[in-house]
């Protein structure tokens, strides 16, 4: 199995699926054209990256190609669409950076909270301004709100507690058990955690339904001189929203992503939210610590090879959660060469399509039961014709219920 790795992981990962049989090629950097003709040319099953873009056309010009590993938890960056129309599996690495993006979300808290940016900046000036920086607000007893609370949302919840913080938390999937659980408190909307925040954290995944999301109703409930902390995706947040909210009500801001950030690792950006004095901002490195990337590489290895043993892929993000199958076809057989060809005929001669398909094995291997989620219920004349084979026992076909 021919695996191309298209951006820069740990070089273990190479070594490990090396070790595994995989033809392993490592390309680091490769993006458009060039990452076009290197999927034509080496005609990888698997591909892995970080930050490259994944665009239709480098699904097509792999022609083998049958598993793309983000290496990193979005997959915003890879055309999900396409991978799923050509039967490409995609799969995330979820969670092995949350420690790391915590860390820097509590770094730009105390970064903003004590003023230690232009604390630095006067000091490397020569200039000593103890009064200025002795304004700091502290964060024991504060409340910290959290709009998101996966994997990052979770981790900063527990460390924001262990400064002595409050914390309260609106997310679609959060109960009140789960609350509990956590020792914070439930909100009914995001904009109750602004409303009680003195600190409005967000950690949302970016997808159609949260693009723009944090918008002008979340920082018009926000007290004014509020923090707010931004580790996620710059396109969660409205930017004209935000930029108000800087100038009219003082928010400060501490934020790892902004809107327009360079695709390369280096180059010159003009941002007004970035250059805004009320802002303590990052280069999108909140996942970027040793500690992350080799968890996280270690977590695409693991993918590889399950898929690579058994043909299974963990962590899939394009598969179906409901198929369009309105009906189960049951087929109680002997475990014998052809019963299933002659089956898959039969509803082949029906024009009825299978879904999803499952043989079950009993113990012995003599016989098996076929499971098989057609669309449309299979007339007589077909179940019967599944009969006609010697080693059918039996056929039966079930409504299923949605």
């Amino acid at each position: 199995m021919k695996v191309l790795i298209a951006d820069k992981l740990p070089d273990f990962s190479r070594v490990r699926l090396s070790a595994s049989d995989a033809q392993v090629r490592m390309d680091p950097g490769l993006n458009g054209d060039d990452l076009t003709k290197s999927l034509g040319d080496f005609d990888p099953d698997v591909l892995i990256v970080r930050s490259t873009r994944v665009t239709a056309e480098h699904i097509v010009a792999g022609k083998r190609l049958a598993l793309i590993v983000r290496a990193g938890a979005g997959v915003n960056s890879i055309a999900l669409e396409a991978a799923a129309d050509r039967a490409v599996y995609v799969a995330n690495c979820p969670g092995k950076n949350a420690d790391a993006v915590a860390e820097l979300t509590m770094g730009l808290l105390l970064a903003l909270d004590r003023h230690i940016p232009d604390s630095v900046a006067d000091l490397r000036r020569g200039q000593w301004n103890k009064a200025r920086y002795s304004r700091a607000g502290g964060l024991k007893g504060r409340v910290m709100g959290l709009i998101g609370l996966g994997g990052i949302g979770t981790e900063v919840a527990k460390r924001a507690r262990a400064f002595g913080m409050k914390v309260v938390a609106w997310s679609r999937s959060l109960t009140e058990e789960r609350a509990s659980e956590l020792g914070i408190v439930r909100c009914p909307t995001p904009e109750e955690v602004a409303k009680r925040g003195h600190v409005v954290s967000v950690h949302l995944a970016l997808t159609p339904g949260t693009t723009g999301f944090v918008g002008a109703s979340i920082f018009d409930a926000m007290t004014p001189g509020a923090m707010f902390l931004n580790t996620s995706r710059a396109a969660v947040v409205d930017n004209d929203a935000l930029l108000r909210a800087l100038d009219d009500k003082g928010i400060r801001a501490g934020l790892d992503v902004f809107n327009g950030e360079p695709k390369s690792g280096s180059a010159d950006f003009d941002n007004a939210v970035a250059k805004h004095p009320n802002v303590v901002g990052t280069h999108h490195i909140g996942a970027s610590t040793a500690q992350a990337q080799d968890a996280v590489a270690g977590e695409a290895c693991r993918i590889v090879e399950t898929y690579m043993q058994t043909g299974r892929v963990p962590n899939c993000v394009n598969l179906a959660t409901v198929s369009g199958a309105d009906h189960t076809l049951v087929v109680r057989h002997r475990d014998a060469v052809g019963v299933l060809a002659h089956t898959l005929a039969c509803l082949r001669q029906a024009h009825i399509n299978v879904q999803e398909m499952e043989n079950i094995i009993f113990a012995g291997g003599q016989a098996a039961t076929a499971r098989i989620q057609v669309r449309g219920r299979p007339a007589a004349d077909t179940i019967t014709a599944i009969e006609q084979n010697e080693h059918v026992y039996s056929v039966a076909v079930f409504a299923r219920r949605r």
